[in-house]
């Protein structure tokens, strides 16, 4: 009776797969890329998907980074579901799916301590930088957030929305190469390593 089951195991762990955290923010990463390759200029955004920074405590994440003579935009992905609630200094944000609420951390927050990495990286300050949120899944965000906590579909006018140089050729062209030289390569060690970087410092 076992063998005529086995062909369901691979069947069971592709499902996991799909449902695990992991597969849904590389999901969510890959829509906000495709669409961003779509409506922003590669002449003018240049884009670095994925960057691994080392820090002083470890190493941090970017999931994309989009440089421009209008500044830096540094997006974080979120791919959720069900209504999301937050305020901008809330340190926790409360995701509700039919009822059950689920806490997770301020992503603004989670994109400063990105943002200043990148600062003390290229030299630059704050003002040039752009602090983009994007949410990908089949979500609602309920509270009143500020234009630049996006969903899928308008995340990109956002970032069209700025005109103002702020960089000339020669500080973009400095810039993605800082960056190239030095994020981490882009491997499961690397990932693997961040991810223990994470739980070492929320250890209590």
């Amino acid at each position: 009776m076992i063998k005529p089951l086995l062909w369901l195991l691979p069947i069971f762990i592709i499902i996991a797969i799909l449902k695990s955290p992991m597969f849904k923010g590389w999901f969510g990463e890959k829509l906000v890329e495709k669409v961003a390759n779509h409506k922003l200029s590669n002449d003018i955004y240049h884009d670095f998907q994925n960057v691994t920074l080392p820090t002083d405590n470890g190493t941090t994440q970017i999931d994309h980074i989009y440089v421009s003579e209008f500044g830096i935009f540094v997006v974080e992905t979120k791919n959720y579901k069900g209504w999301i609630y937050g305020k901008i200094k809330d340190a926790k944000w409360t995701q509700n799916i039919y009822g059950k609420k689920h806490y997770f951390q301020n992503p603004l927050r989670q994109n400063y301590k990105h943002i200043k990495t990148l600062e003390h990286l290229f030299g630059l300050t704050s003002d040039n930088f752009h602090s983009v949120i994007v949410f990908t899944g089949d979500c609602e965000l309920k509270s009143n957030f500020p234009p630049n906590i996006c969903r899928l579909g308008n995340f990109t006018n956002y970032i069209l929305s700025f005109n103002e140089p702020k960089l000339d050729k020669n500080q973009i062209n400095q810039i993605c190469q800082l960056l190239a030289e030095n994020r981490l390569e882009d491997t499961f060690e690397t990932r693997q390593h961040h991810i223990q970087n994470l739980k070492n410092q929320h250890r209590p």
